[in-house]
Parts: C-alpha cells; structure tokens; sequence
C-alpha cells in the first residue's frame, strides 16, 4: 500500500494532517520574525589609526602600509582598501564569501591580535589603532533630537535619557547616538601678555594638568578605622581656574591665570560630524534590534516606551522621525497580504474555468494548505518573512499547484474514461508520483545557484531558495496524499452503467486547434525547427538592446544628495554651505522631512545604505517624500536647486533595494606616481563628462590641497635653543588649540583647550609674529630667529589604496529617473576609457556596479554546472536513456524568445532577479518536458504507432501544462508591480508564456527527430 492510498484509507490521519498544516501554519506565522530585508553579514571591518601632525604620504607609509601588509597575512582577507589622509589612516577590510558568518568574530579577533602586534613597531606619536567590526550594524529605527533654543549639552542629556530607558525594551539589540558635538573648557592666552611676563607655556600647561588630576593619597588608620585622605585642590567650577596661580616659584609677583587668559565654555568648532533636522542643529538616535525578531512588535514596544516617557520630553524639543522600519515591514507583510489573496483568488479562479469548480475548489485548498506547511517549515528553519521570503512565497504561488493539477487532471479524464474514482486515483498516482518528484526536484535545483552563491548577493537572496526549497517538497507531498483524498470526496463518482465505458474527453475547442496544429509541425519537422531556430536568434539579438542592471532602486519615498566640497574644507564652512543648500530644499512643495549630515555619511539606518568615510569636506541630505510618484517630480527641482549653487560636486540617488556599491561607474587606475594617476584619472573624467547620461563624475583623490610650511633654519634654530617640536606646538596653539587637561563636570569629561584669542588665532598674517618659548634662553624668541620664511605648497589631501597598491578611481552615476543604467552608460565609455595609455606599471580596471555584478554572477554560476548537470542526470534516471532527456533539455533555450520579447515590450533591466528569474525558467519548463515526454511512453505502451503515441500525449498534457504555466504566470502579476521583482516577473510571465506554446510543439517535432521518425509515415489508429 502507498502513501496515496495510505491517504484514502485513513480518513482521519488525512483529516488530522489538514487540521495540523492549518492550525500549525497559522501558529508559525504570528511566531515568524518580520525583517525589511534579510539578515545578511556585511563581512568588512575599519581599522582606524590617528598619527598627529603627519602628512598623508607620512601616514600612508608610516601607519597605513605596515597595518595593511599585517591584514594581508591573514588568509581570509579579500579586500583591502584605506584612505590615509593628513594624520589620519582609515583601512577597510573586506573578507572572502568562502568563510561562513559564524567564524566572522573569530576572524576579527584573530585581525584584532594582528593590528596589535604591529602597533610597537609604528612610530611614536601614533595613536593606538581602533577596530570597528560593528561596521554593518543597522539603526532600523533612527530619530533626529533637536530644539530651537537648547544646546547640545540639552540634546545629550536627554539623548542619553532615552538610551537607558530604550535599551530596556525587549529585543532592542544597540542604542546609539551620533552627532554629538564635545563641549570644552576654553583658555585662550594672549601671547602678548605671556611673553611680557615671560611666562613659559609649558609651565602653565603642566600646572592645570597635574592641579586637576585624580591621584591616590593613601589613608591611615585611627582607633582601628580606616579613613580614606582626599585633598581639596581640584577645579569645582570653571572660575576656580581663573584663580589658578601661574607665576613661577620664588617669583615677587603672584600672576593668576584670569590675568592673562578668557577662560569660557563651549562647543568644539570641529567636530568630526554633525547632524541637523529641518535646518535645526540635532543628535540622531539609533535603534538596532536583535536577530530574528519581529520588528514589528518591537517597534511597538520602543512606541509604547516613548509614549509613557512623552511627559519628561522638554517642551519645544522634537523627535522626528527619520526612518521606522517596524512600519515599513508592517507595511510590506500588509502588501503581501494583499498579493497572496490576489494571487490565490487568480490561480483558483482560472482553475476552476479551467478544470471546473470542484477541481479549482480542490486546488485552492491544496495551494492554501501548501502555504501553510511553508509557514511551519519557514518558521523551522528560521526563515524571516522579509523582502525576499515574501517576493519567493508570491513566485512559488503559481508552481504549488503544478503538481496537483497533474493529479487532479489525470483523475477527471480516468473519470471521463469509465474508470472508477479509485482506479482513477490509484493509475494517475502510480504513473505520475516519480516524474513529479524527478520534476519537482529539478525545479528546486534550478533555484540552487542562488542558495549556494557564497557572496554578499546569495547571502542576501538565499531565502528565495529556501522558502521555494520548502514550498515545493510540500507541494509534492500533498500531490500524492491530500490531492487524491480531496478528489475522492469531491468528485462523483461515474454512474455504474457507464463505468468501463470510454468518452473521448479532448473534444473542446482548444484541443481541436491544438491537434491540427500539432499534426502540421509534425508533418512539416525541419520548416518547424527552423523557424523556432529564427526565432531564437532574433530573440538573442534583440537581447543585446535589453539594459542591463544590477538592483533596481527601492520604493521607500526617500533619497539623498551628497555633496562635496572642495578637498580641505572645514566642517564649520561644509555646515554653512550645506545649510544654504538644506533652506532652498525645505522651500520645496511635498518636501516632508530634510535631515543633513556633515563630514560622514549618516549611521547606517537601511541595510542597503552605505555610508561615506570621514571627509570634512562632505555633507549628505536625506530628504523625505510623501511617496515614489512625489520622489520623482522632485528630483528635477532639485537638480535645480543644485544648479544655481557652485564650487560643489553633488549626487542626487534613490535608496536601493539590494547591495550596491560607491558608485555605479567606476573606473580605477593602479600605478605607484600620484601625478601620472592624476593624469590618467582627468583623461577618464574628460570622457566620463563628454557622456550627457553620466552624472556626479569625480575623482577619489579629490583636489589637491594647500599647505604652509615654515623653512626651518636648523642652525639658527639650534642656536636660539628652539626644537622642531616647540615651534610645533607654539603653531598648534595659536592656531588649533592645544589640549592640556582635563575639567570634570559629573560624568562629563572636557578637555581642556589652550589656544589663542580669536584676534590672532583667526588672522593667518600672525604666524609671522610668533614668539616660540627657548628652553635654554628662558625666555620667548621671535620665531624669525629659527625659520627663514614661509612657502605655500600643495599636497595629495587623499591617498587612497586598494590591495597594497595605489589605486585612483574616477567615478560617476546614471540620472535616477532616466532609463539609463550604470551598465548602459559604462557601455559607452567603456572604448574610450580603456583606450586611454597606460605607462609601464600601471594597471585599469572597472568597479562599481559592473565588478559587484560579475561577482554575484561569477558565485552564482560556480554551482551552476554541477545544478544542471544533476537536472540532466535526474532526467536520464528517469527515462532510462539519453534522447528523451536531450529532447526536454532542447526546449529550454526558448524561454529566451519571451524574455527578450517581455523586457524590451515593457522596458525592464535585466536586473540580477530578472537572471535568477531566467534560471529558473530552466526548471520549470524541464519540469513541464518530463511530465510530456513520461505521457509519452505511457501511450507507446499502448498498442498504437509511436506517432499516436505521440499525437494523444501532447493532447492530453496541454490542458495541465497550460494550467501549470498559467498559474504560475498569473500568480506572478502582483510582482510586476513590485519594484524588486519586477524585471523576475516579467522574466517568468513572458519567458514561461512563450516557451510553454512552443514546447508543446517543438518538443514532439524533436522527439520526432531524435528517434528519427517520420509522422507522415505513421499509422494512426
């Protein structure tokens, strides 16, 4: 006894599997996590080194090149790109998609022991190097704080309120706050006043260092008691340094600090970031959640904790939304909701016209029982419903009745026949259960690619292949136990005096057609096979004009404007040109919110999102719409907006909804001169400008930046008693500011600054007229006694590296609203950028959007061969030999004809969904071969020509190869309109549409020539 019969025998058990598939489907689906997009590692990590003082080129060799070459060691490194910029060395690691997620800690630990190793060996003034391996951590909820009227100390404090108190809520993984601008205690000695009291500075700084430092005074004991010895002296208030003496022991006079300094209280001019909200000055807060946890409710719990703390919220202090993913996900399981019903409602709606209403009535259970146990297998596996599971559970829609129709017809025409319900169910099931699971298996495996792909791109469509994975063994499973107990209750059964009596059931119209048309190929096989070969070279041709894309952007109402500034920009001028810039923004009809972020990208609040290095010359808007159809009439009124402004490179782009690089055209050019790479690197710009489509082209070294240097006479210098060091430092604080202690206020640490008041410090011509403290002569010398003059030179501000090499890349991005993609626009430079002369050891390149692509495809089509060639065996288990399989395999080029046809009708990329989409067309029409060619033999066993045989067959499988097709093309509807999906949808609706048609023709006619038959040959009885 089978399964299927198992079925039919046990009612109850049968009953029994409904209810729990029901029961527990519905059960695992509130119990699923709810994600915007699936958790995938970003496998990259900074290394963050500070070296005071020194120049790129110093920090480049000095710092960068050393802690590169030790990361380079480490076998799991794929990547290695740094920025070494004026005292700064920032590297990023990105490791190999062969090492799974578990082993990244380990990974990051094992570089953490190696950048610690190679710290004694940098050289003295550099600062320890930090390891940032938080690098993809993802804010799914990030709000801006801001005030008209409050500080930044007043934004902190109530920033750091709602950290505790958040950090509470269940399954809140990370609160953080970025922005924060560092309040300091200013000294701001004129240097008039130090030199006419001949006070030396490093006295000075050494008192209000050690005055204010927190050291161990011991204890003693008394009567047994131990009493603790804490002396007064530190600074309570920032007027007790006024009162701190200055003047040196012995001396008559008594010089309080007050008498020659300002001291005051206030923020850093610049800092490293700074956010605003809406033109007011803001800390931004993010919230990262735990893993596989439904966002939906968390976001729930952070909205009810911040309901209940509104009361301790100052008045005229805002939170404004920037990004809530909780509703964003609420949103797109909402959408899915809405897709599954119409999906559903179509399949079973065309099945039941179709195969009529108890059959559709049949299918419709089978495919909502079939969603359900994916549910219970999602939730086993710990699949999220996210972007991808969701667009995967709407593509498996349409497949999950594939098998159960074959049943379910095979049954109605057993019926039609004269056979018995029984003998009905029991023949179809014995005939069809191994080529539907050959079949079935097939279909899986050609979605395997995707699973299988080690990169960035599987990890982040992987659950496309396990939900469909899932979904399609368990619509096998119902085919052969649920769908025969549904069809013995629901159909009746044949009345017992025409039970053994035959009724031809292929007499409708459809089949009418169907059979001339077929006996016409046939007849005709080699005028067949050519215009099917015609075909199929116009589609490969006319697939040359399809544009070519590697995600498509998404639909949140959201996009940015990145600006840059010229290379050496303060932040206090970046905030002031991006504010003038931010006001003309706002002025904007359908502008909702505008949050601008200066000298660094913004926290990282989408996984998609990836944010810019540190450059103080940077500053990003993110502006905020009430929808996608409001996005894009306000794109062109800012390019407006942008055009009036000057001396800035801007780029205007749209949130993207899959891994997307820097930039969408990049363009690198390898070699060890600065100037020569300069050099290639405005030939490159030149083309990349010429292009109209091509826009936001730059550079990555940016313009070269202005430096002063003072011409040291070494042996005046020696002879005035002054170093290198003090000449330094007497520049640092006259100019920058120097710290020299610490002030505590509470938990609050500031610094201590010493600098120069704003008259001198603010006037570049002073430089000239300082006075530099002589160790040896006690007293301050004119700096003109140790340096001859001043020259101004210019510098490389940035000094970029990609693998221990110097790397320039010139970079540039398609409009967000033209037709144009980054691969369409690389096509047209790509001659005259690779025909640029490259001196002797010097190397090119392309990145951007077309190395991410070929990546994803590289790691997709590494497991391809192996995938097909298991299809191709399964094929050959199934038969026994070799020509049928050859016969279905055959078939499977033609999908191009409709996908070509479908992308260009509707002007759809081929985006990386749509090449996923194509590779699975593979499966399904494999699966669709195997079920005709198996109908095949079963009519051969007959005693009848091979010729029938193959006549009846394709005769009775058109109506469920049609169906099978159909609904699968009709479940694929609702994604049309999904921006991420679209391209896959289009894909699989015009690919499967056009190859089902011709399958059922072409696939007899090449039967018909691998066995090397002639129809008109054949007897037909």
């Amino acid at each position: 006894m089978n399964i299927s019969e198992y079925s039919l025998r046990n009612k109850v058990i049968s009953w029994l599997f409904v209810v729990l598939l029901l029961v527990g489907g519905s059960i695992s689906f509130t119990q699923l996590g709810q994600l915007e997009f699936p958790e995938f590692p970003i496998p990259q990590a900074m290394v963050n080194t500070v070296y005071p003082g020194a120049s790129p080129e110093q920090v480049e060799e000095e710092v960068t090149l050393p802690i590169e070459k030790a990361i380079q060691q480490l076998e799991y490194v794929k990547h290695i790109s740094s920025v070494s910029s004026a005292g700064v060395s920032q590297i990023e690691v990105e490791l190999k998609e062969t090492f799974p997620v578990h082993t990244h800690p380990q990974i990051w630990d094992e570089m953490r022991r190696k950048v610690d190793d190679i710290q004694s060996q940098l050289p003295p003034g550099v600062m320890t190097s930090v390891v940032n391996d938080d690098f993809g951590d993802v804010f799914g909820i990030m709000l801006n704080i801001s005030g008209e009227g409050y500080s930044y100390r007043d934004l902190e404090n109530y920033a750091d309120f709602l950290r505790r108190e958040l950090s509470l809520v269940k399954d809140v993984k990370k609160v953080n706050i970025a922005g924060e601008v560092r309040e300091q205690v200013l000294i701001e000695i004129s240097q008039a006043k130090m030199a006419a009291l001949n006070l030396d500075p490093s006295w000075i700084f050494g008192l209000l260092q050690n005055q204010n430092v927190v050291s161990n005074a011991g204890d003693m004991l008394i009567s047994g008691q131990k009493v603790r010895i804490h002396p007064t002296g530190e600074f309570m208030n920032i007027r007790e340094l006024e009162n701190l003496l200055v003047s040196l022991p012995g001396s008559s006079e008594l010089i309080y600090l007050g008498d020659i300094a300002s001291i005051s209280r206030d923020y850093d001019e610049t800092p490293m970031s700074l956010y605003r909200s809406n033109g007011q000055p803001a800390l931004s807060l993010g919230i990262s959640f735990a893993k596989n946890v439904n966002v939906v409710d968390v976001g729930r719990a952070i909205d009810a904790r911040l309901a209940e703390m509104e009361p301790a919220r100052p008045v005229g202090l805002d939170l404004t939304t920037v990004y809530n993913q909780p509703d964003v996900v609420d949103q797109s399981v909402s959408d899915f909701l809405v897709s599954l019903v119409e999906a559903v409602a179509i399949v079973i709606v065309v099945l039941m016209f179709a195969m009529g209403l108890r059959s559709g009535l049949i299918m419709a259970a089978i495919l909502l029982l079939t969603i359900f146990g994916t549910f219970i297998g999602m939730w086993l596996l710990d699949v999220n419903l996210q972007l991808i599971s969701l667009g995967a559970l709407v593509i498996a829609l349409g497949m999950l009745v594939d098998n159960a129709i074959v049943i379910t017809e095979g049954v109605l025409v057993g019926l039609q026949r004269g056979q018995s319900r029984l003998e009905a169910i029991r023949q179809v099931v014995k005939h069809q259960q191994w080529p539907l699971l050959g079949a079935t298996v097939i279909a899986i495996i050609a979605f395997a690619p995707i699973g299988l792909s080690p990169d960035l791109t599987g990890d982040f469509m992987k659950s496309l292949f396990t939900v469909l994975c899932i979904s399609l063994i368990i619509s096998w499973v119902l085919a052969i136990t649920l769908t025969p107990f549904f069809c013995n209750l629901f159909f009746k059964e044949a009345p017992t005096a025409l039970i053994g009596d035959e009724v031809d059931p292929y007499k409708g119209l459809l089949f009418t057609i169907y059979r001339k048309l077929l006996q016409k190929a046939l007849t005709h096989r080699i005028i067949s096979i050519s215009l099917t070969g015609l075909l199929l070279v116009v589609a490969v041709i006319g697939f040359g004009n399809v544009k070519q894309a590697f995600f498509p952007p998404s639909n949140t109402p959201i996009f940015f404007v990145d600006l840059w500034f010229q290379e050496g920009t303060d932040i206090r001028q970046t905030s002031e040109r991006v504010a003038q810039i931010e006001q003309e923004v706002m002025k904007l009809d359908d502008v909702l919110n505008v949050t601008s972020v200066m000298g660094m990208g913004a926290q990282r609040f989408i996984l998609t999102y990836m944010p810019e290095k540190v450059y103080s010359s940077y500053g990003q808007l993110i502006v905020e719409a009430e929808n996608l159809e409001t996005v894009k009439a306000l794109i062109p009124e800012v390019y407006d907006v942008m055009d009036q402004q000057h001396d800035v490179e801007y780029k205007i782009k749209l949130l993207q909804n899959g891994p997307t690089p820097i930039a969408g055209i990049e363009a690198r050019f390898y070699g060890p001169d600065p100037a020569v790479l300069r050099k290639l690197g405005a030939q490159a710009i030149a083309v990349m400008e010429a292009e109209p489509g091509a826009m936001g082209v730059r550079h990555t070294w940016r313009e070269k930046q202005d430096i002063v240097r003072p011409v040291l006479d070494e042996a005046a210098a020696r002879r005035s008693g002054i170093s290198k060091k003090a000449i330094d430092q007497a520049m640092l604080v006259n100019f920058s500011g120097m710290q020299v202690g610490l002030y505590r206020d509470g938990s609050h640490m500031l610094p201590i600054i010493a600098r120069a008041p704003d008259e001198e410090r603010l006037n570049a011509d002073s430089i000239s007229d300082l006075q530099i403290w002589s160790q040896e002569r006690n007293s301050f010398v004119p700096v003109s006694q140790a340096v001859t003059g001043f020259e101004t030179e210019t510098e490389n501000p940035l000094v970029q590296r990609r693998d221990l090499r110097r790397m320039l890349a010139v970079m540039a991005d398609p409009s967000p609203l033209s037709d144009d993609t980054p691969e369409s626009i690389r096509l047209r430079l790509k001659e005259k950028i690779e025909a640029i002369p490259l001196p002797d050891g010097y190397t090119f390149e392309w990145g951007g959007e077309k190395e991410m692509s070929e990546d994803a495809q590289t790691n997709l089509f590494s497991s391809l061969p192996m995938g097909y060639l298991s299809m191709f065996l399964i094929t050959i288990f199934l038969f026994g030999t070799i020509r049928q399989p050859l016969a279905i395999w055959a078939t499977v080029p033609l999908a191009v004809i409709g996908v070509s046809a479908g992308l260009l009708l509707l002007n759809k990329p081929f985006t990386f969904t749509a090449l996923l989409g194509l590779l699975s067309l593979s499966g399904m029409l494999v699966k669709n071969g195997i079920v005709l060619v198996e109908q095949i033999n079963i009519e051969a066993r007959k005693d009848i020509t091979i010729q029938a045989a193959i006549l009846e067959a394709s005769i009775s499988r058109v109506r469920p190869v049609c169906m099978a097709a159909l609904t699968t093309m009709l479940g694929m509807i609702p994604l049309v309109f999904d921006a991420f999906f679209s391209s896959m949808a289009v894909t699989i609706i015009f690919g499967l549409g056009f190859a089902t048609v011709l399958t059922l023709v072409v696939l007899p006619v090449i039967y018909l020539l691998l066995h090397r038959i002639r129809f008109d040959q054949g007897e037909m009885t």
